[in-house]
């Protein structure tokens, strides 16, 4: 039964982010669904009894999950059509994955309760730094198509990025992401070192997880602070959010998909 949510959820995505533009309501309500789906199909594959199922597709699948989430319900307020045609062919992909690649079930008796709290707060904070990440390519495109002005750069891509939101708009949403995705990554490596041992029963220790956190956080950080006191912008900007946005991938998504697809090792 799972695979035919995965299954439905898919076609749903899939189908939405190529409609056609004048589709706004049909877009948002199959979208809405197709995420009721993925919601049911991560529910059965991520939480066995007695557990949580961990791996980087299941992380992968609940990220895109809940940007998929901020996506439907900024479009609400401003039109992002723009943002559709990237997330929802990743969401498409991404709900297919924990079916391919199952990870690694973590027992759940005896874990701290920090232990889900944590788990939470990491996945909030990926997903809201994953669709600023979203919304930087988007601004990178606007601000090319406005510098090109002249040259033809029709079809349907074109007149999605032609709806976004002015690019001082896109600006000021893009900072507000950063900003709250920053700090639920602060409290993410906050409650990693200082409560390493109930979360996860070891002492903290440096890792390429927390290596690539840590620079994912600085870079963020960095980004917030030149805003706030330089009033960095364009591009500036935008490379300091997709390089910690990649550097955060590698934290945990990236080494995960290594450990358990090329070396096909467990979840540690």
């Amino acid at each position: 039964m799972p695979n035919v949510f995965v299954f439905l959820a898919a076609l749903l995505y899939a189908l939405c982010a190529f409609l056609p533009l004048s589709q706004r309501r049909l877009v948002s309500a199959g979208a809405m669904l197709g995420w009721l789906l993925h919601a049911v199909a991560l529910c059965s594959e991520a939480l066995p009894a007695g557990g949580l199922r961990l791996g980087f597709a299941t992380v992968l699948s609940a990220t895109i999950w809940i940007s998929v989430g901020a996506w439907w319900f900024e479009n609400r307020n401003m039109t992002l059509d723009g943002l559709r045609v990237l997330v929802l062919p990743c969401a498409a992909i991404a709900v297919a994955l924990p079916a391919i690649f199952p990870g690694t079930v973590v027992p759940l008796a005896g874990k701290s309760v920090l232990f889900s709290w944590h788990i939470a707060i990491a996945m909030l904070a990926y997903s809201t730094l994953t669709i600023a990440a979203f919304h930087a390519v988007l601004m990178a495109l606007q601000e090319s198509r406005l510098h090109h002005r002249g040259a033809p750069q029709g079809g349907w891509f074109g007149a999605a990025i032609d709806r976004l939101p002015a690019l001082l708009t896109m600006e000021k949403l893009l900072f507000r992401l950063i900003a709250f995705g920053f700090g639920l990554l602060t409290l993410t490596v906050l409650s990693g070192v200082l409560f390493s041992e109930q979360l996860f029963g070891k002492p903290f220790r440096i890792d390429h997880k927390t290596v690539f956190t840590m620079l994912s956080w600085l870079l963020f950080g960095a980004l917030l602070a030149g805003r706030h006191l330089k009033g960095w912008r364009g591009k500036t900007a935008l490379s300091f959010t997709l390089s910690g946005f990649a550097t955060l991938l590698l934290a945990y998504v990236g080494s995960r998909f290594v450990l358990e697809v090329v070396l096909q090792r467990g979840v540690a």
